[in-house]
C-alpha cells in the first residue's frame, strides 16, 4: 500500500480562525486521489460576520451561506470523511486551528489527529521565491487555477505531498517526515468544559475595540526571538523583514514574529530568510512586477541562490495565528 492521507483546506469569514465558511477535503490512497468532498457553511454563531478582506481573498459572501448548515452541523460529516487518516494541509497549523477554535466556540467535542504541513516539507524540497500554495503546486507539477477554492486547494496540497513523497522515495507520511527530519504534529482531542480554550479563541473572545493605527511609526527595535517558542513553527529560526503598508505598526509586526521564534530585522541582507509584504500583496505579484524595493532586492538575491521566502500579510497572520488589526480596512 502506497502513501495515504486526507488533505484539508479551510476558508474563513473573518480573521478569527473559528469562522470557517468553506472546507475542501481530498482523500489519497496509494498515492492517488480516490475521493473528495467540499461544503460551504455558516460559521459558528457570534463569529459569522464576513470581513471584506477575507471575501476579497476567497469570494465567499454572507449571502452565499445564509441557508447553509453551520460548522457544528457539518462537523460529523467532515470528521467522518477524515476518519483516522493523517491530515495534510498547506500551513497546517492554521487549518487544524480552524477546527479547534470552531469546536471551542460551538461548544462541541472533537477527536485528535496527526498532521503534516506541506509548507514545512516544501521548504526542504523545492527552491522557490514564495512557498505560497500556487507556487509550490506549480513546482510539484499540479498547477492551481482557482486558488482559495477550498477543494482545489486541498487537491493541490495533496498533489504536493505526493510529489515530495515520490522525490523522497517515501511510502508513508510518517516515513516522509522522518526523511525530512520533521516531526509528525498532533492536534489533541477537545472536550468542552474540560480542556482549556486555545490562545486564538481566547484572543478573539477577549479582543476589545482598540483603535487602528494612522500610519507607519518608526521602524522600531528588533526584539530577540522568544527562546521558549515552538521549534516546529514555520517561522521559528527565520530572519524576517517587513515592507509596505501592513495593517499594524512595524514594531507590532516584529513583536509578533519574535513571539514565535523569528528574528525580526529592518533591511534585506544575506541573512534574510522571509520577507513579509503589505499593500495588499499576493504571491502572483512576484510575476507581474507589483513589488516594493525590498521585494525586488529579495528576487535579486533569490536569483543568486539565497533562499528567501516572500509572504503576504494574510499568510503571515495565518502563520502567527493573528487577527486582522482593528481599523485596518
Amino acid at each position: 500500500m502506497g502513501i495515504e492521507f486526507t488533505a484539508i483546506d479551510f476558508e474563513t469569514a473573518n480573521g478569527f480562525r473559528g469562522s470557517p465558511c468553506a472546507v475542501g477535503l481530498t482523500k489519497v490512497r496509494d498515492g492517488r486521489v480516490v475521493d473528495e468532498a467540499s461544503w460551504l457553511m455558516r460559521p459558528p454563531a457570534g463569529h459569522d460576520y464576513f470581513d471584506s478582506r477575507n471575501t476579497a481573498i476567497h469570494g465567499i459572501t454572507a449571502d452565499q451561506v445564509v441557508t447553509a448548515p453551520r460548522f457544528g452541523e457539518l462537523f460529523p460529516e467532515i470528521g467522518g470523511f477524515i476518519g483516522g487518516d493523517i491530515l495534510v494541509a498547506h500551513n497546517a497549523a492554521f487549518d487544524l486551528g480552524v477546527i479547534r477554535s470552531a469546536l471551542e466556540v460551538s461548544e462541541l467535542p472533537g477527536p485528535g489527529w496527526d498532521y503534516a504541513c506541506t509548507v514545512m516539507l516544501s521548504r526542504r524540497s523545492y527552491s522557490l521565491a514564495s512557498y505560497s500554495l500556487p507556487f509550490v503546486a506549480e513546482a510539484a507539477g499540479v498547477p492551481l487555477v482557482n486558488h482559495h477554492d477550498a477543494v482545489e486547494d486541498a487537491r493541490a496540497c495533496a498533489g504536493i505531498l505526493v510529489d515530495i513523497a515520490r522525490r523522497s522515495g517515501a511510502s508513508t507520511v510518517e516515513e516522509l517526515m522522518i526523511s525530512h527530519r520533521l516531526p509528525l504534529s498532533r492536534a489533541e482531542p477537545y472536550e468542552p468544559g474540560v480542556d482549556e480554550l486555545s490562545k486564538a479563541t481566547r484572543t478573539a473572545l477577549e479582543r476589545g475595540a482598540a483603535a487602528g493605527w494612522a500610519g507607519w511609526p518608526e521602524e522600531g527595535d528588533n526584539p530577540a526571538p522568544n527562546p521558549a517558542a515552538d521549534a516546529n513553527h514555520p517561522l521559528y529560526g527565520q530572519t524576517v523583514v517587513f515592507t509596505g503598508d501592513l495593517g499594524m505598526s512595524r514594531p507590532q509586526a516584529k513583536e509578533r514574529a519574535a513571539r514565535v521564534g523569528a528574528q525580526p530585522a529592518s533591511a534585506v541582507t544575506r541573512r534574510t530568510t522571509v520577507l513579509v509584504v503589505g499593500d495588499g500583496f499576493v504571491a502572483s505579484d512576484l510575476r507581474n512586477g507589483r513589488v516594493t524595493g525590498k521585494a525586488r532586492r529579495v528576487l535579486e538575491l533569490h536569483e543568486r541562490g539565497q533562499q528567501i521566502e516572500v509572504l503576504s500579510e494574510a499568510e503571515f497572520l495565518q502563520m502567527i495565528g493573528g487577527l486582522w488589526p482593528v481599523g485596518s480596512q
